[in-house]
């Protein structure tokens, strides 16, 4: 974990391998569960969902990838670097499911939370998506 977060925090990151990009997902998952200062049942359930669906993990690999991203959340300063790290290990067309995923977890406790709300359009910048695909995003992850 110490190696990721170093790597992260380098002036100008290099682009993340497979394993790491999860890491990174997975932490920012975390970070936006925790914005709102309720880190809820509900969050940590759809953050495990979302981690075995996108990487076709069994429970128990999501629940131990979500634990370590927790650990590496703690210890990250800032949230643009993990976005900034993502836009790069994650090609452009699979960019909208990522946001759809981080709204997913950010309505998760059926709570809409101005700090969410905030984080979510500087990260949908960050991954280079319009004001209107972070709606759509989050359009599709209230249906789900």
């Amino acid at each position: 974990m110490i190696d990721i977060l170093r790597r992260l925090l380098a002036p100008t990151p290099d682009r993340l391998a497979p394993p790491d990009a999860r890491l990174a997902l997975a932490a920012l998952l975390v970070r936006v569960a925790r914005t709102d200062g309720l880190y809820s049942a509900e969050e940590v359930e759809r953050i495990d969902r979302v981690l075995a669906l996108r990487h076709g993990l069994d429970a128990f690999a999501a629940a131990r990838l979500r634990a370590d991203a927790e650990a590496v959340e703690a210890e990250a300063p800032d949230t643009v670097r993990f976005t900034r790290a993502l836009k790069e290990a994650v090609a452009l067309e699979d960019r909208a499911a990522l946001m759809t995923a981080l709204w997913s977890v950010a309505l998760a406790d059926g709570f809409r939370d101005a700090h969410e709300d905030q984080v979510l359009r500087l990260v949908s910048n960050l991954l280079g998506l319009t004001d209107v695909e972070s709606a759509l995003a989050r359009q599709r992850a209230e249906q789900e």
